[in-house]
C-alpha cells in the first residue's frame, strides 16, 4: 500500500510540475532516490510518465486557445499568442527538447499546441527531453551518495 501512495504522489507531483502551475518534481524524485526504498527504474519511469502526461495536457490546452483568444476575459491577448506562434515557428519543433527547462519549458509545450505541432512529434520530443532530464538527475544523485 505504501508503494502505491509513493508512486501516486510522485506521478501527481511530476504531472502538476509539467503544467503551468508552480511545482517541482525534482525534489520529490531526489528524496525518493535517497530513501532507497523503491527501485530506481520504477521511480524514473513514474516521474517521466507523469511529467510527459502533464505536458500533453499543456499541448491540449494550447490546441483550444484559438477559440478563446478574442474574448476579453482570456488572460493572454491575441498579440501575445501571435508572438508566441512566431517564435515557435522560427525555432521549430526541436525547441521542444528544451521542455525540461524551468520557467520556459511548460509554456513551450502550450505554444506547441497553439502552433498545431502534430501530437506524435510533440510526444516523442517531449519524452526525450523529460526522460533525459530525470536520467541526468538520477545519475547525479546516485553518484553523489
Amino acid at each position: 500500500m505504501i508503494d502505491l501512495v509513493v508512486y501516486t504522489g510522485l506521478f501527481l507531483t511530476a504531472f502538476v510540475a509539467a503544467t503551468v502551475l508552480p511545482m517541482q518534481s525534482e525534489a520529490a524524485l531526489v528524496g525518493l532516490l535517497l530513501a532507497d526504498i523503491q527501485p530506481v527504474w520504477a521511480l524514473v519511469t513514474v516521474a517521466s510518465i507523469g511529467n510527459v502526461a502533464g505536458s500533453a495536457v499543456n499541448w491540449l490546452l494550447g490546441r483550444g486557445v484559438e477559440r478563446f483568444r478574442e474574448r476579453r476575459w482570456f488572460p493572454v491577448g491575441p498579440a501575445a499568442i501571435d508572438r508566441a506562434q512566431g517564435w515557435y515557428h522560427r525555432y521549430g519543433k526541436w525547441s521542444l527538447l528544451l521542455s525540461w527547462m524551468p520557467i520556459v519549458g511548460d509554456p513551450l509545450t502550450v505554444v506547441a499546441g497553439v502552433a498545431r505541432e502534430p501530437f506524435a512529434v510533440f510526444l516523442a520530443l517531449v519524452t526525450v527531453a523529460k526522460v533525459g532530464r530525470y536520467l541526468v538527475l538520477t545519475a547525479a544523485t546516485l553518484s553523489a551518495t
